[in-house]
């Protein structure tokens, strides 16, 4: 599995796109958070993150697909996951050092929004004045809900040669996850049951989590919705 997840990252980190994605997060994030009005922290006065907590989920949905697309269509298209697969490297571990390779880039990524805070922090009147325990709280969340989007991407790479698909395809099943149970849960229809509906979808969990109480039923349920995304890929590369 090591060997894979050091080839992942060589991969990624060779090619100047890569570059190009955290950019594009850290600079979208710095708008949202400083410059555009509404949002930007210098308006509202406080000293908080909830900006980052917010949009951040939505940065991620485009964000995670677009590390994660080549995973397996790239290997699939070149032929190359043939050989991988006819190797001693067993279908688990390669799709776990591919799905560790990816959570590293992104853990690497959301590590730098840690800039934010830090400004946050000084700029607070006292020095300091913001509720860390919440953000870090937040920050918990925010990492569970982009493994989830990982293990997304993997999936959806796992389904198709072409990377565009793959990256689409991944888009659609986070968005998907992420906020269309709350939409069916607020049809007057399904009133009864709304609270039920809203707790198979991620928002749901993650909301909780971003309000700083680290509660041991929303981690299983983002653990559990991981292994069930990482086992199906499994079933789809062994179909092969």
């Amino acid at each position: 599995m090591i060997p894979v997840v050091i080839k992942e990252l060589n991969a990624f980190f060779s090619s100047f796109a890569a570059y190009v994605i955290i950019g594009f997060f850290i600079i979208l994030v710095g708008l949202l958070m400083w410059v555009f009005p509404e949002t930007n922290i210098l308006d509202g006065g406080y000293a908080e993150m909830r900006t980052l907590f917010s949009y951040g989920p939505y940065i991620f949905m485009l964000l995670v697909p677009a590390i994660t697309m080549h995973s397996f269509a790239e290997e699939k298209k070149t032929g190359t996951l043939e050989l991988l697969l006819t190797t001693q490297l067993s279908t688990v571990s390669l799709i776990l050092g591919k799905y560790f390779a990816s959570m590293l880039i992104i853990l690497l990524i959301i590590l730098l929004t840690m800039v934010y805070y830090l400004s946050i922090w000084h700029l607070g009147d006292p020095v300091g004045n913001i509720d860390s325990a919440g953000v870090f709280g937040s920050y918990i969340g925010l990492v569970l809900l982009v493994a989830v989007f990982c293990a997304i991407g993997l999936l959806a790479s796992s389904i198709t040669e072409k990377q565009i698909v793959s990256f689409l395809v991944g888009v659609l099943f986070c968005f998907i996850l992420y906020h269309a149970f709350d939409a069916w849960a607020i049809l007057q229809t399904w009133s009864k049951y709304s609270l039920n509906i809203s707790q198979i979808g991620i928002r749901y969990h993650y909301c909780a989590l971003s309000k700083g109480v680290v509660d041991s039923r929303d981690l299983v349920y983002f653990i559990f919705v991981i292994v069930v995304l990482l086992h199906l890929t499994n079933k789809v590369i062994n179909m092969r």
